[in-house]
């Protein structure tokens, strides 16, 4: 059980780190490189983070992934749980 036990933190370590990645896509159109180099630095950061992601997602497993994904998912941060909704209807 150890031994899954720290792939699952660093599958998840990984994930919630690649967002510094795409962070930084923010921050390059502001930096004073010329035109070519900005696209090329955007163009690595988004490939690395997404191997980050993809590679903390094969580190949890598919069920974790899933559930991470949907948390990191901007539709999804303000939806209600269904368990809520639905313990709602039944004290109607």
């Amino acid at each position: 059980m150890k031994n899954k036990n720290w792939k699952i933190k660093l599958g998840i370590f990984l994930m919630i780190f690649s967002g510094v990645f795409f962070f930084m896509l923010l921050i390059f159109p502001f930096m004073n490189f010329d035109a070519k180099t900005k696209i090329t630095m955007s163009t690595v950061s988004l490939i690395i983070g997404e191997i980050v992601f993809w590679s903390g997602g094969l580190l949890v497993g598919k069920e974790l992934f899933t559930k991470y994904k949907s948390y990191l998912n901007p539709v999804n941060w303000f939806k209600k749980k269904s368990k809520e909704i639905d313990s709602v209807e039944n004290e109607d």
